[in-house]
């Protein structure tokens, strides 16, 4: 398991590890760097009217261990038993927090992530029916907006992401709005 302090001070440095094939562990701090911008959040029409169904329940932090094993089944994951130890001790700790979408008593999608002073930092999200993670992402902007946070650190933008507004952004830029995240005092919970 990586020690939490040392990992907190990674992320509070704008880098994160990830579990390689081979079994190592490496660590990143892409430049530019993926951040979806609260105040500019899209939402698709197809999840609009996916929220307006109301379909699933949202709940944060029921499910945390469940969240993180479901985001490493896939072919290739970073998520390996290091990685799955590390954030379960991170979230027993506070730090790491899940966004779960559920349906008739069933986890079926959700996401998973560290928050430290007004930043959190995204990690992985999965789906088990249409449009669960998009849900769980989109209730984790509402929360993070309610309780003042200024950075949602995606680490990439994919096309997926792109589709609600994460934009790439320098890495100096990144650092600074880290440090002026970092700096608030905000909670998750």
């Amino acid at each position: 398991m990586i020690d939490p302090a040392f990992l907190l001070n990674a992320y509070a440095r704008g880098i994160f590890p990830m579990g390689m094939p081979e079994g190592d562990l490496a660590w990143f701090s892409p430049d530019p760097r993926g951040v979806l911008p609260l105040e500019g959040f899209h939402v698709p029409h197809g999840l609009e009217r996916t929220l307006k169904k109301q379909r699933f329940e949202i709940r944060c932090d029921t499910a945390f261990g469940a969240v993180m094993r479901a985001c490493a089944e896939r072919e290739e994951t970073w998520i390996d038993a290091e990685i799955l130890a590390s954030y379960g001790e991170l979230h027993r700790l506070g730090f790491a927090h899940s966004v779960e979408a559920w349906r008739a008593g069933e986890l079926a999608g959700g996401l998973y992530g560290v928050a430290l002073g007004g930043a959190f930092f995204g990690e992985s999200m999965f789906h088990r029916e249409t449009d669960a993670s998009k849900v769980a992402l989109h209730a984790l902007v509402e929360r993070l907006r309610a309780r003042g946070f200024t950075l949602l650190d995606l680490q990439w933008v994919t096309p997926h992401l792109a589709t609600f507004g994460a934009v790439e952004i320098p890495r100096p830029e990144y650092l600074r709005r880290l440090r002026a995240a970092l700096r608030q005092e905000c909670a998750f919970a």
